[in-house]
């Protein structure tokens, strides 16, 4: 079973990984969000004036840190685990500022917050397999 869960939750981590990657890197590259179709009249209510550092934070934090969680997940590091339920939690906070910030404008932003609890749920998981095991 903690072989099963630590693939699953890479599974997702890479695919997080994938959809964050070339979106905060268009962010940071066009920060007026027009390589993605967005005008800075998104950000009004927020504290950006531009999509230039949500789009370091997405690209490091979603992006990069997700891929090496994944395959720490899938090598089933020791500690992976960590990895995901703080990723769990960063992703929750990230949609969370996000919806507070600019409002509830898309179908993606329910789902990456419900991709964040199940990351957390099956990294508790994990941790309590691997308490019971040693």
């Amino acid at each position: 079973m903690e072989k099963k869960l630590s693939i699953t939750l890479g599974i997702i981590l890479l695919f997080v990984s994938i959809g964050a990657l070339p979106a905060g890197y268009s962010m940071m590259v066009q920060p007026d969000g027009s390589d993605l179709g967005m005008t800075v009249d998104l950000l009004n209510g927020s504290p950006f004036s531009d999509f230039f550092i949500p789009g370091i934070f997405l690209f490091t934090v979603n992006g990069l840190f997700s891929l090496i969680s994944a395959i720490f997940s899938f090598y089933r590091f020791k500690y992976s685990y960590m990895l995901g339920l703080g990723l769990g939690i960063a992703m929750i906070i990230w949609i969370s500022v996000q919806v507070y910030s600019v409002g509830l404008n898309h179908i993606l932003q329910p789902i990456y917050f419900v991709i964040g609890l199940i990351e957390i749920f099956i990294s508790i998981w994990l941790f309590k397999l691997i308490r019971c095991r040693n």
